[in-house]
């Protein structure tokens, strides 16, 4: 069966834990599996990539990460 969160895509949420503590961003995609969430603009690393059809250069980009849903809060407004 799959899980029930109340933190569902496009809400805000403030940031509790980690190193982007205070911080509030939108919701981009909820990891039902992983129990996790993907804020906008938190939890920012820095990824190497392959040249590609799309990115003929390859190189960095900068991608955010899953945040554990333990560590969100769900902001009115």
């Amino acid at each position: 069966m799959a899980k029930k969160f109340k933190i569902k895509k496009g809400d805000q949420v403030l940031i509790i834990a980690g190193d982007d503590k205070g911080k509030t961003g939108e919701v981009l995609k909820v990891l039902t599996k992983k129990d996790a969430v993907i804020v906008a603009g938190c939890k920012i690393a820095r990824k190497a990539v392959k040249p590609s059809e799309e990115n003929k250069e390859g190189g960095f980009i900068n991608k955010e990460m899953p945040i554990h849903i333990s560590n969100v809060k769900k902001v009115e407004g």
